[in-house]
C-alpha cells in the first residue's frame, strides 16, 4: 500500500523536529504554564477578587482567559510555522521545497503536507494547553476536549493564508511586519483579556471579521460547556477561511515553485 505523497513532507518535518523538540518545549508547556499562572491566577485574583463576574459571562477571570489563550497560542504557533519556516524552505540556502520537487511529490502535495504539519504542531500545543488549564481548574466541561479540534482549525485559518503569502516573499522583512502589525493587535483586541463589548463599536466589527475572535468564542463555549446557537457559525467561519487560504496557497505555491 503506497503512502500518500503529502505525507512524505510531513515525515521530513517530523524527522527534523525530533532533533529540536527539546529546545521548543517551552513553546508548548512552559509558555502556557507561565501565561495561566501570571494572567489567570495572578491577575485573576485581582479581577473581582477572583470571584465570578457578570461582565465575564458569569465566570471568574481564570476561566475567562484560559480558553482564549488556547486559541491565541494556536494562532501564534501557526503564524510562526507559516512564515519563517516556509521562507527557509523556499530559499536557496535551504531549498527543501526544490528537493521535494525532484521527487514524485507534486506542488499540491507540498502544500497539503506543509499545512498538515502546521495542524499537527498546533494540535500538540492545544493538547498541552488543555492539560495545563485543566490542572489550574479552568476546565468546567468534558466538551473542552473539542478544543483539540478548534485549536488546529484556528491554526489552519491563520496558517493557510499566511503560507500562501510567505511563499511569495523575497526577504524576511514582510514577515516581521506580520507579527508587529497583525498578530500583536489581534492578540490584544480579540476578546482575549477583556470582553469585546468594552471596545469601541468600530473595533468590535474589525474583531468580528477576523478568525481569532471566533476561535476564542468557540474555546470559551467548550470550556464552559455552553454551546450556543452561534457555535456552528463560528466553526463555519473558521472552516471557510481555512478552505479559502488553502486554495490560495495552492495557487501561490504553484507560481513560486514553477520558477
Amino acid at each position: 500500500m503506497s503512502v500518500p505523497t503529502f505525507l512524505r513532507p510531513v515525515a521530513y518535518y517530523w524527522s527534523a523536529y525530533k532533533r529540536t523538540w527539546k529546545s521548543q518545549l517551552s513553546d508548548v508547556l512552559v509558555g502556557p504554564l507561565l501565561y495561566l499562572a501570571s494572567l489567570g491566577v495572578g491577575l485573576g485574583s485581582l479581577v473581582g477578587h477572583g470571584h465570578r463576574l457578570a461582565s465575564l459571562g458569569g465566570q471568574d477571570y481564570l476561566s475567562f482567559v484560559a480558553p482564549a489563550l488556547l486559541a491565541t497560542t494556536a494562532m501564534q504557533m501557526a503564524l510562526v510555522l507559516s512564515t519563517w519556516e516556509i521562507f527557509a524552505y523556499v530559499s536557496p540556502w535551504n531549498g527543501a521545497y526544490r528537493s521535494m520537487q525532484t521527487s514524485p511529490i507534486s506542488v499540491q502535495g507540498i502544500v497539503v503536507g506543509q499545512l498538515t504539519w502546521i495542524v499537527l504542531r498546533v494540535e500538540l500545543a492545544s493538547a498541552a494547553y488543555l492539560l495545563v488549564s485543566a490542572a489550574f481548574g479552568a476546565v468546567h466541561s468534558p466538551y473542552a476536549l473539542g478544543a483539540l479540534v478548534v485549536g488546529p482549525l484556528v491554526g489552519l485559518a491563520f496558517g493557510a493564508p499566511t503560507a500562501a503569502y510567505s511563499v511569495t516573499v523575497r526577504h524576511d522583512q514582510p514577515l516581521v511586519l506580520i507579527f508587529r502589525l497583525f498578530m500583536l493587535p489581534l492578540f490584544l483586541f480579540s476578546g482575549t483579556f477583556f470582553p469585546l463589548s468594552q471596545l469601541p463599536v468600530g473595533l468590535r466589527y474589525v474583531a468580528y471579521a477576523l478568525p481569532l475572535w471566533h476561535g476564542v468564542e468557540l474555546s470559551r463555549s467548550l470550556y464552559a460547556g455552553h454551546l450556543g446557537g452561534d457555535f456552528v457559525l463560528h466553526l463555519a467561519y473558521l472552516a471557510a477561511v481555512a478552505a479559502v487560504g488553502t486554495v490560495v496557497a495552492g495557487a501561490t505555491y504553484a507560481r513560486r515553485l514553477a520558477r
